[in-house]
């Protein structure tokens, strides 16, 4: 069974920087691509990031490019998304994804299978 566990979600004045983490277990981390989405209140889910099997390569959302970088460490089966210069419109619940078969970057919710439970990020302006 897929399991993803994020952590690292909190509260951050704007221009601050905080990274979150997702744990995957269940399935052999390194052949899968790995996203991060986020969604706020009233709001759809919106991609955020994605990053290929193996050590591939990555997307970023226009909206977080510059200031955002998903990464995974494959020995550790964890996913990371290093968010800097944080502003109050990134207030979201975060989450992690993933999907067996998977491999390359897709920007479509529909794509991912299995989804962590959350975390929270609040930025005060």
């Amino acid at each position: 069974q897929v399991q993803l566990v994020e952590s690292g979600g909190g509260l951050v004045q704007a221009g601050g920087s905080l990274r979150l983490s997702c744990v995957v277990s269940g399935h052999t981390f390194s052949y899968y691509a790995m996203a991060w989405f986020r969604q706020a209140p009233e709001k759809e889910r919106e991609f955020v990031a994605s990053i290929a099997r193996g050590s591939g390569s990555a997307y970023h959302a226009p909206s977080v490019k510059g200031r955002f970088t998903i990464s995974r460490d494959n020995d550790k089966n964890t996913v990371y998304l290093q968010m800097n210069s944080l502003k109050s419109e990134d207030t979201a619940v975060y989450y992690c994804a993933t999907a067996p078969g998977l491999v390359g970057i897709s920007t479509s919710a529909h794509d991912y299978d299995y989804w962590g439970q959350g975390t929270q990020v609040t930025v005060s302006s």
